[in-house]
C-alpha cells in the first residue's frame, strides 16, 4: 500500500518540518508514502522553491489553497494552521482518513478552560499525542483523529510527569521555558524581529496568561489525585529554535534522589525519545538540534526543599512535527520511530 499524506499550512515552520521529516521517512525513500497536496492560503500559486528552498526534493511543487476539496483524497492530513482552523477544515474530511492536527484546536478536554484561553467555542478533543504518558500510545494506535501537544507542554510534562506520578513532589508546579523565536510561527510581527530579539531575553504571557498553561495542568493531572497548581513563565530568547524548561515543586518529606532517579529511569525505560541525562550533566538544547528526543534531569534542593526537573527540546521537532510524525507512524502501524532523527546537530 502507498500512503498519500498532504500538508496544510505547508509553508508555516511546523508544516515544513513535517515535510523535512517526510522526506527522510522510510516509506518515503521506498516509494510507499506519497507527498500529496502542499496547501497554504496565503502562498498559493507560489512553488516550494520560493518559500522553502531548503527542501530542494519539493521545489518544483506548486503551493495550493486549502480547501476539502485539495486534501479529502489523502490517507493522512497534517494540519499546521492557525488556531482556529483546524476544527472546520476537520470537520470537512473523510472519516477514514487519519487526520493529525498541529494547531491546540482539539488538545484541551475543558471546554471552559478552551474559552478562558482561546476566546471561541470549544470544537471538543482527540486523542493526544504524547505517546509517552501513560495509556497515550494505546489511544493513538490505529486513531484516525489526533491533537499534537504543545511544544511547552511536551517539555514542561515530560520533564514533571516521572516526579509527580511517583510521589517524589507536589504538584505544585512552577514552571519556566526559555524559547527560540520559531515558537511564535512564521507571521510578521515586530515583536519577532532581529533588532527587537538578538542580544535580548523577555519574558512574555506571564502570571497565568499563557494559553499553554491549561494543557500543562491537564497533562500532569492525569497521573495524580491531588489537585494541580501551575504557573507559567515562556521567555523569549535570540535562538531559532529550542526550548530549555526547568520546574520546581515541592519536594514530599522522605523522598531522596535515588528515588527520584529511579521514577525517571522506570518511568522511560524504553522510550526511544527521552533521555535521562547522567547525574551532574544539565540538558542542553544545541543536543537535540532537529531531532525528535526530549533530555531530562531530576534533582533534589533540599536546602529550599524542592525538586528541580529540567528538559530540552527542539520545539519544532519533538514539541511539534516530530511529535506529529511520530503518532502518524503509531496510527498506520507503522514502526514509531521511523523517519524521526534521535541525533542532535551540535555544535
Amino acid at each position: 500500500m502507498t500512503y498519500r499524506v498532504a500538508v496544510a499550512g505547508a509553508t508555516g515552520y511546523a508544516g515544513a518540518e513535517v515535510l523535512r521529516l517526510l522526506l527522510g521517512h522510510p516509506l518515503y525513500l521506498a516509494g510507499e508514502l506519497e507527498i500529496g497536496a502542499l496547501t497554504a492560503h496565503s502562498n498559493a500559486g507560489q512553488t516550494v522553491a520560493e518559500q522553502m528552498p531548503h527542501l530542494p526534493q519539493l521545489g518544483d511543487r506548486v503551493i495550493e489553497d486549502t480547501t476539502r476539496e485539495v486534501l479529502a483524497a489523502h490517507d493522512v492530513v497534517f494540519l499546521g494552521l492557525p488556531h482556529g482552523f483546524s476544527a472546520e477544515i476537520a470537520a470537512q474530511l473523510p472519516q477514514d482518513a487519519v487526520v493529525i492536527d498541529c494547531a491546540a484546536d482539539f488538545r484541551l478536554r475543558d471546554a471552559t478552560a478552551w474559552r478562558r484561553y482561546y476566546g471561541s467555542e470549544h470544537a471538543g478533543h482527540w486523542p493526544y499525542g504524547i505517546p509517552e504518558m501513560p495509556g497515550h500510545r494505546e489511544q493513538l494506535q490505529a486513531a484516525k483523529r489526533i491533537a499534537v501537544p504543545g511544544c511547552f507542554p511536551t517539555g514542561a510534562t515530560l520533564a514533571a510527569l516521572p516526579a509527580v506520578r511517583a510521589g517524589i513532589c507536589e504538584p505544585d508546579l512552577r514552571v519556566v521555558s526559555i524559547t527560540g523565536v520559531s515558537g511564535a510561527g512564521k507571521k510578521p510581527a515586530v515583536a519577532m524581529l532581529g533588532a527587537e530579539t538578538m542580544g535580548s531575553l523577555k519574558a512574555y504571557n506571564t502570571a497565568g496568561k499563557h494559553r499553554h498553561t491549561p494543557e500543562i495542568a491537564q497533562n500532569i493531572g492525569e497521573v495524580t489525585a491531588k489537585p494541580v497548581s501551575v504557573s507559567f513563565t515562556p521567555v523569549l530568547a535570540p535562538l531559532p529554535r529550542g526550548i530549555l524548561t526547568t520546574v520546581t515543586a515541592p519536594l514530599v518529606c522522605g523522598a531522596d534522589a535515588a528515588a527520584a532517579r529511579r521514577a525517571y529511569a522506570d518511568c522511560y525505560n524504553g522510550e526511544p525519545f527521552v533521555s535521562l541525562m547522567p547525574e551532574g550533566m544539565q540538558p542542553q538544547t544545541q543536543n537535540v538540534l532537529g531531532s525528535n528526543m526530549c533530555q531530562v534531569q531530576v534533582e533534589l534542593d533540599t536546602d529550599a526543599g524542592v525538586v528541580l526537573m529540567t528538559s530540552a527540546i527542539d520545539n519544532l521537532t519533538k514539541g511539534t512535527a516530530g511529535a506529529a510524525v511520530q503518532c502518524m507512524n503509531l496510527a498506520l502501524g507503522l514502526e514509531e520511530t521511523a523517519g524521526l532523527p534521535c541525533q542532535g546537530v551540535a555544535p
